[in-house]
């Protein structure tokens, strides 16, 4: 690899120390580097970073600062098709390989071109209001639905492939990815996945029933979950949160129609562990 782009957390990177030297070392060896900071949520059609300030010919995206950094520039630069290298300045990640000890052996794996490229799924979400589009999203780890406001439960009405699952009360729900499985999903008692997987795992969060549990889809289904009325008939506020980010309010009747998206993120991989073995590692850390 030759043209290298960051993605820095500047608050994770304080003063950018660890970015300018990263950018020196690439240079210092022969190679291309550009830098744009994503500490700041954007206004327009881009959450933390602009694809579009990205190079022509850029090989890799390096990302600073840890899973929550890595998960805003993936639905950010999905579209241009660049592979991601995480690099956790923070606590412990799935998505971020390599950490401060490892920067520079990472780097120059990069350089020596001994790498794998992982093929990511995502999730697309689109909420409507009747027959209006209210708004859509991308995800990578998850989509979560759930009540706005005090705490109480919410009734949830499930289809899947447009035919009718279930309904139950709940604190909300988690529809989440392969690579999500890690995430929100498995305090809540959902499986894990490997990540090179291809699926769809719907998981309640706090239901009020004794036998609901996660169910894992085929990739091609289509999951719709509709807010139901508040346990006194009222009006019930929701919000569709995309991996833990970009929220869409919701109010009873509207629904999330939820899909594989058309688009996957593209990873980076260094250590040639199998999934078993990061497993194995990231528990033990734990």
């Amino acid at each position: 690899m030759d043209k290298f782009y960051i993605i820095t957390n500047s608050i994770k990177d304080e003063g950018l120390k660890l970015t300018d030297s990263i950018e020196s070392y690439l240079s210092e060896h022969g190679r291309q580097c550009r830098i744009q900071q994503a500490g700041q949520k954007l206004t327009g059609p881009y959450h933390y970073t602009n694809p579009d300030l990205i190079p022509e010919g850029t090989e890799c995206i390096i990302v600073l600062g840890g899973d929550g950094t890595l998960l805003q520039a993936a639905r950010d630069v999905v579209h241009r098709g660049i592979p991601l290298l995480g690099m956790n300045l923070g606590n412990l990640g799935f998505l971020a390989e390599v950490d401060r000890h490892s920067v520079y052996p990472a780097l120059d794996q990069l350089m020596a071109d001994d790498y794998e490229v992982e093929e990511r799924m995502m999730l697309s979400g689109a909420v409507y209001r009747g027959e209006e589009l209210v708004g859509m999203d991308l995800a990578l780890n998850d989509i979560v639905i759930c009540r706005e406001g005090p705490l109480r439960v919410v009734r949830f009405k499930n289809y899947v492939n447009h035919e009718y699952l279930n309904s139950y009360n709940a604190d909300g729900i988690i529809i989440s990815t392969p690579t999500g499985s890690t995430g929100y999903s498995l305090s809540c008692g959902g499986p894990i996945v490997s990540p090179s997987a291809s699926m769809t795992l719907m998981t309640p969060i706090a239901p009020h029933t004794m036998n609901t549990r996660s169910i894992i889809f085929p990739a091609e289904d289509v999951i719709t979950v509709e807010l139901g009325e508040g346990r006194r008939q009222n009006l019930e506020q929701g919000l569709a949160s995309f991996d833990g980010d970009t929220v869409i309010p919701m109010v009873t009747g509207d629904r999330i129609v939820i899909k594989k998206a058309e688009v996957s993120t593209r990873i980076l991989k260094l250590n040639h562990l199998s999934f078993v073995e990061v497993l194995r590692q990231k528990m033990r850390d734990n």
